[in-house]
């Protein structure tokens, strides 16, 4: 699931650099960070957050399932748990460890970290409402289109998502957990989506060949 992106933030994290702290994927998903994370960057061992997740389940639990993914150790044959906590469990966490002066300042990044993910997220669910129409009206446009080849609604699709985001609609869904590959689109990639999409609507409208469309749209 997440074990690249988790591997290369703890490499950030080992530099002093509070980035990449917490995750988010479907639209309808909040947002969350893991038991790796905060005990890398509050300089503990996993095994002593674990430890007080473990006794103080209860109390996190208080605030919402206490959720966390299995994840398959290479070289070795049992699955590694990872916890995956919201925002108000990682608060209540972290109270719970020594105040040093590096789980202050986690803990302030932390708070930077979930606040703009929230905003992050309000803002991709309102990208993709707006682009809903934007769909039917692509959508339309093909309909029309005495040039449009088979497949062209699937074709057309993971054309666009591959030149907006570097990936295919099965490796989005696979790598952002998401059912419909549109709800995994960060903002930018979001906005880049949607400039192509008005760049096809377009050509599709002059009556451009399915080539002629691939052709300017992976130049684009």
């Amino acid at each position: 699931m997440t074990e690249k992106i988790i591997e290369a933030n703890t490499k950030k994290h080992n530099l002093g650099a509070f980035t990449g702290l917490v995750f988010v994927h479907g639209l309808d998903e909040e947002p969350y960070t893991t038991d790796k994370i905060i005990a890398e960057c509050s300089n503990n061992s996993l095994h002593a957050v674990r430890q007080l997740i473990r006794t103080n389940k209860k109390r996190l639990e208080e605030f919402g399932i206490l959720a966390f993914e299995m994840r398959k150790l290479k070289g070795r044959g049992r699955p590694e748990k990872i916890y995956h906590l919201t925002e108000q469990q990682a608060t209540l966490l972290i109270t719970f460890l020594d105040n040093t002066s590096k789980v202050v300042e986690f803990k302030v990044a932390l708070v930077r970290e979930f606040y703009r993910m929230k905003q992050e997220l309000t803002q991709r669910q309102i990208n993709r409402a707006v682009e809903k129409p934007q769909r039917r009206s692509l959508t339309d446009a093909i309909k029309g289109w005495p040039q449009a080849p088979r497949h062209i609604y699937i074709n057309m699709t993971q054309l666009l998502l591959k030149q907006a985001t570097g990936l295919t609609a099965q490796q989005i869904k696979k790598q952002r957990h998401v059912k419909t590959a549109l709800d995994g689109l960060t903002v930018k990639e979001q906005e880049r989506y949607r400039q192509l999409e008005n760049i096809a609507i377009g050509l599709v409208g002059l009556n451009k060949t399915w080539d002629e469309v691939k052709g300017v749209l992976l130049l684009a």
